[in-house]
């Protein structure tokens, strides 16, 4: 079954706050979006309800779909519950902002605030790519800071690709879902490995080669930003660390980017973890600059991104 034939239904009251609708999700969680009562305020509200470990019951209640399974959803229900703490500690302006979270029906709900924008997946997708250079170098610096202080604080987000961006009005990203996040652990016996996305991920979340770092999420973001040129994942990194056949950037991609730039996402993308930037800032100093006036930029992107509802917004 979809997340939409899981989902609750419009109008269904979840502590002060009203369903509207679903609004997607995943395997392990649906997205909705709701309005404060009293207040009216959007907000999303994202619920774990894990479809392969779990169903609904009529009364609104979660539960396991057989006893042997009962143990993953509880262990993904705790990871899920470590989800919303860990964002209500974490300050960014390119982080989401975690409004509440609380317990009801068997499983764990985060509430977050509503942004108007669209996913990037979906940008990638009705632009096939080919997104200019500019528009990576004004999204992903943002995120790099981001990143960079969840880094500082002892974290890895290990779960970074198009469909965990949110692309604000004017180019403002956010950066979502923190699911998958851990505290960096220092040896290979300690880390967890069992969350991945095909293409985004590189070969240490297979618990193949080396041990997770700051370098691992260094490489999921230089798969997204060459997802926004090539319109896709990149090949699996189980793949190209058997057979590597994936182009360089610098050969592919040569006569719409700068080199600068094309260098730093192949550096990103070594397969193997020790020859890619071992920390954010050494990433972020192989960028090239942007050499436009960020506000001109601003506003062409604002027009990108918001499309037709601004104009909706007029009428």
């Amino acid at each position: 079954m979809t997340s939409r034939e899981h989902s609750l239904s419009p109008g269904t009251v979840l502590e002060n706050f009203q369903i509207e609708k679903a609004l997607g999700g995943g395997g392990f969680s649906i997205v909705y979006l709701a309005r404060e009562l009293g207040t009216g305020l959007k907000v999303v509200i994202k619920e774990y309800l894990p479809s392969r470990l779990a169903r609904r019951n009529a009364d609104h209640s979660i539960t396991a779909l057989s006893p042997e399974k009962f143990n993953a959803f509880k262990k993904g229900r705790m990871m899920f519950f470590q989800e919303a703490c860990t964002l209500a500690t974490l300050r960014h302006e390119n982080i989401v902002n975690v409004r509440n979270f609380f317990r009801m029906h068997n499983t764990v709900y985060l509430v977050m605030y509503y942004e108007e924008g669209q996913n990037l997946q979906q940008y990638i997708l009705k632009h096939k790519g080919q997104l200019s250079e500019r528009f990576l170098l004004t999204v992903f610096p943002p995120l790099l800071d981001a990143l960079q202080m969840i880094h500082q604080d002892g974290y890895l987000h290990l779960d970074i690709k198009p469909g965990n961006i949110h692309l604000r009005p004017g180019g403002r990203p956010l950066l979502l879902d923190f699911g998958a996040v851990h505290q960096r652990q220092h040896s290979r016996q300690d880390q967890i490995g069992n969350v991945t996305s095909m293409g985004y991920s590189p070969i240490e979340q297979y618990n193949r080669k080396g041990y997770m770092g700051p370098w691992t999420d260094i490489y999921a973001i230089g798969a997204t930003m060459r997802s926004c040129i090539e319109g896709k994942a990149p090949p699996p990194a189980v793949e190209r660390y058997e057979n590597d056949t994936m182009k360089p950037a610098t050969s592919a991609f040569r006569k719409q980017y700068s080199a600068p730039l094309l260098e730093a996402l192949d550096w990103a993308l070594e397969v193997d973890p020790e020859l890619r930037p071992q920390n954010i800032m050494e990433f972020r100093e192989a960028l090239p600059a942007l050499d436009i006036p960020s506000k001109s930029l601003g506003q062409r992107l604002i027009k990108k991104i918001t499309g037709n509802s601004a104009r909706k917004r007029k009428a």
